[in-house]
Formats: structure tokens, C-alpha cells, sequence
């Protein structure tokens, strides 16, 4: 760099002093220092720099030393320089005069122009920022819409269902009570099965009360299945519609917060309080969906919704025909026990009354039959004495001597008569054998018709004793579960 005013070899511009290599000779002059310089835009001067610097040379005083024109010229000032010479002439002058009013027109018109154009420029920014800002509310305004439409739909689809559940639940009360009422019909049915394995002997039939007992407890178990799986399903289907409802509130929840905050969007304006700057929120994309998945979300939910509410009324019906029909089927089945009851109550005590005349006949026969046997007792022995008196005579008769030892009549007729007398002895007690055998059969007779009309008579007691127990059925609507 150049220090105009100043020589190349003044001592403020020279080269650094070396300590390690010697200063070098002087091999120009002051005139050969100087070099020429060329101002950008100006004509080309080819000696601008004074001549009094080639003549004038002051020598210091006090120095003995004879003048050296190798010597470092004195400083000159710069002011005294430009006092006895010009740098421009004239002409450059006025022509920096006039490059300099071009310039400083034409920065003017380029002013105007970027004036009017900035104002132009606010106008049509401050338009399109408010068109920007109206949009934004429209927008605003149509997306709350929407979402009040939506809440709406979700509000009536939640009630819709919550009133299901509700009869889901009341259905469930329902199959639970009915399933209580039967353990009292079913333990009663039980306990009869148990008490007419008391009866004895004969009596210890299977018959059909015995038959249409084991059906009734068959009947009144597979109403508890069938109950007990619509119950399980019911269970289920309220999960399914605990989940539908959790879903729909937190729709509806989210859909609450989300028209909170675009109603506070839509209520901001340039002049509230609650706005502020937050650089770089326009690059952050936090969205998770658009309109169309958006909408298809809380379709969703209302669709599963009124599936699972669908579903709930089904499992209604079903629940309310299969109480119908349980109930129908134990009532017919306990109507038929009961009548079954009835029938052989009466056959056992048909048999019973049969068996106590037949046992009066039987008393009055061993009567007779012991009075029979006493009658031949009573005949044999009276048939003894003439048989004593017969043998006696023909026992006395042998004693006559010799020649009287005669078989005359009265010989012949004793003899008859011994025989005769023996042989009604023997049919006497021949049939005084039979009458006590017989008799005996009916002493036999008798006590199997005492044991049978005991049986009959435990029998009977049984069956009443289980008509008792039969005489109360839960009625139609406590079988149904509505009490």
C-alpha cells in the first residue's frame, strides 16, 4: 500500500532493518523511488508529483559532511504538495458533477419506484394476510362444525348404547333370578327321588313317576346350561360393549378438547391476549391423521357401536325366548310329574284296599279252617272210645274155649267194625293234616298280605309325602326372572 504525500524511502515506509544480512547499497535516486499512479476514471498522469522536490534539498545544519546525492531525501507535508500542485482538472470536475447527479437521480427514481411498490407490496400482503386469516377462521368454523356434528352423532350412539347395556344387564338380572328359582323346584325334585328310594321290597319299581322325576331333574339341568351360556354370552357382549363405550367416550372426549381448542383458535384475533411467536411451529408436523381417516375413526366407532347394540338386542330376544321356553318346558315337565304322582297314588292305594279285603277273606277262612281243625280233632277223639269198645269185645271174645272159639256174626261184625272205625280214624287225621296245612297257607297267606299292605302303606306315605313337598311351583314370571 501506497502512502500518497510521502516518498517510497521515507523511514516510517521503508523495509525492516535485517540482523542478520547488512543493509544493501542505494542504487536509485529520489526520482527513480517515485512511481506512477493511475486514479480509476481519470486521465493518466505522467508527472503529477512537484518539481521542487528534484531542486530543493535541505541540508541539515551543523553537518561538516559534504552534500550526497545518494542520500535519503527530507519529508515533504502533503499540504504544501497540494498547494503547489492540482490533482483534477476542470473537466473531471464537471463530470463528477454530472456522474454524481445521474446517480443520485437515479437512485431517486429507484427510491420512488421501490416506495410505491412497498406500499403497493404491504397492500397486497396485508389482503392476502387477512384473505389467509379469514380462510383460516372459515376453516376453523367448518372443522368446529364438524366436530359438533360428530359429538352429536357420538353423544346419541353413546346413549343408544348405554340403554342397551342397560337391557343387557337387566336380562342378565333376569337369567340370574330364574336360575335361583329352579335350584328350589330342582332340590325338591331331587329330595323326591331320594325318599322313594325308602320304599320297600316290590314297591321299589321303576315306574312313571320315577321316570318323569329323573326327567324333571334332567329338564330342569339343561334349562340351567341353557341359561348359563345365554348368561356367559351376555357377559361377553357386555365387554364387547364396555369397549364400544370406552371408545366412544374417548372419542367424545377427545372430540370435547379438540372443540375447545379450535372454538379458542376460532375466537383469537390480531388484537388478544393470548397470542405470541412461535418460530419454527409451522415445520413441525404432529398430525397423525386427515380429514378422511379422521372421519372414518369415529365412523368406526359408531359402526362397531350399533354392531354391539345390534348384537345386544338379539341377545335380548334370545334371552327373553329362552326364558319363555324354560320355564314353559319345567312347568309342562312338573305337570306331568305331578300327574304321574296322582296315578300312582291311586294305583297303591287301589293295590292296598285290594290287599286289606283280601286279607279280611283270609282272616275269615284260618277262622273257619281253625274251627274245622277243632271239629275233626273233637271227631277223632270220639271215634276212640267205640274203637276201644270193639277191640275190647274181640280181645274177650278170644278167650272162649275150645269149640266157642266160633267166627259167627258177632265175630264178623266186631271185625267190621274195628276196621271201619280204624279207617275213619285214619281220614280223620288225614284231613285234620290238610286243615292244619291249610291253615297254615293261610297264616302264610296273611303275613305276605300284612308285609305287602305295610309296603303299599310306605309307599303310599312316600308318594303323599312328596305331593306335599310338589304342592308349590315358582310361578311364570318368577321362573322368567321378573321378581
Amino acid at each position: 500500500m501506497e502512502f500518497l504525500g510521502t516518498t517510497q524511502v521515507a523511514s516510517y515506509c521503508g523495509m525492516k532493518k535485517s540482523c542478520l544480512f547488512p543493509d544493501p547499497a542505494p542504487t536509485s535516486t529520489t526520482k527513480d523511488s517515485y512511481q506512477s499512479y493511475y486514479l480509476p476514471g481519470y486521465r493518466h498522469l505522467s508527472s503529477w508529483r512537484p518539481s521542487l522536490l528534484h531542486k530543493v534539498i535541505s541540508v541539515p545544519p551543523g553537518s561538516d559532511e559534504p552534500y550526497n546525492p545518494t542520500g535519503r531525501p527530507p519529508t515533504v507535508l502533503p499540504t504544501l504538495r497540494s498547494a503547489l500542485h492540482a490533482r483534477y482538472s476542470t473537466r473531471d470536475w464537471h463530470h463528477a458533477n454530472m456522474v454524481q447527479l445521474k446517480g443520485s437521480e437515479a437512485s431517486r427514481y429507484w427510491a420512488g419506484r421501490l416506495n410505491t411498490d412497498s406500499v403497493r407490496l404491504m397492500q397486497d400482503k396485508d389482503q392476502l394476510t387477512y384473505q389467509m386469516q379469514e380462510d383460516s377462521r372459515r376453516n376453523l368454523g367448518e372443522r368446529i362444525s364438524n366436530i359438533d356434528f360428530w359429538r352429536s352423532e357420538l353423544v346419541y350412539e353413546l346413549e343408544c348404547l348405554l340403554r342397551e347395556t342397560q337391557a343387557l344387564e337387566t336380562a342378565k338380572k333376569h337369567l340370574e333370578c330364574a336360575a335361583d328359582e329352579m335350584q328350589g323346584p330342582l332340590k325338591t325334585a331331587l329330595e323326591c327321588l331320594y325318599y322313594r328310594e325308602k320304599r320297600k321290597g316290590i314297591d321299589l319299581v321303576h315306574d312313571d313317576v320315577e321316570k318323569n322325576l329323573i326327567k324333571e331333574v334332567d329338564v330342569f339341568k339343561d334349562c340351567q346350561e341353557i341359561l348359563a351360556k345365554l348368561a356367559q354370552r351376555i357377559n361377553c357382549q357386555l365387554g364387547i360393549n364396555r369397549d364400544a363405550q370406552h371408545a366412544l367416550e374417548q372419542d367424545l372426549s377427545d372430540k370435547n378438547s379438540a372443540h375447545f381448542i379450535d372454538e379458542k383458535c376460532f375466537n383469537l384475533r390480531n388484537t388478544s391476549d393470548s397470542i405470541n411467536f412461535y418460530h419454527g411451529v409451522e415445520k413441525v408436523d404432529g398430525t397423525v391423521s386427515v380429514p378422511v381417516t379422521w372421519a372414518k375413526f369415529s365412523e368406526d366407532n359408531i359402526r362397531c357401536s350399533q354392531h354391539a347394540r345390534a348384537n345386544s338386542v338379539k341377545l335380548c330376544e334370545d334371552t327373553e325366548v329362552g326364558l319363555e321356553s324354560t320355564s314353559e318346558e319345567m312347568w309342562n315337565q312338573f305337570v306331568s310329574t305331578n300327574l304321574a304322582f296322582s296315578n300312582r297314588i291311586a294305583e297303591v292305594a287301589d293295590a292296598k284296599n285290594k290287599l286289606q279285603a283280601q286279607l279280611a277273606k283270609i282272616l275269615q277262612e284260618i277262622f273257619q279252617t281253625e274251627d274245622t281243625i277243632m271239629l275233626l280233632e273233637r271227631s277223632i277223639m270220639a271215634k276212640e272210645y267205640p274203637l276201644k269198645v270193639a277191640q275190647t269185645r274181640l280181645e274177650t271174645r278170644t278167650k272162649r274155649p275150645n269149640i266157642e272159639l266160633c267166627r259167627d256174626e258177632p265175630q264178623y261184625q266186631l271185625v267190621t267194625e274195628v276196621y271201619t272205625i280204624d279207617d275213619t280214624l285214619q281220614t280223620l287225621k288225614k284231613r285234620l293234616q290238610e286243615a292244619r296245612d291249610t291253615l297254615q297257607m293261610l297264616l302264610a297267606n296273611k303275613s305276605k298280605l300284612e308285609h305287602d299292605i305295610s309296603v303299599k302303606a310306605n309307599s303310599f306315605f312316600i308318594d303323599k309325602k312328596c305331593m306335599d313337598m310338589r304342592k308349590t311351583f315358582p310361578s311364570t314370571p318368577r321362573l322368567i326372572g321378573y321378581t
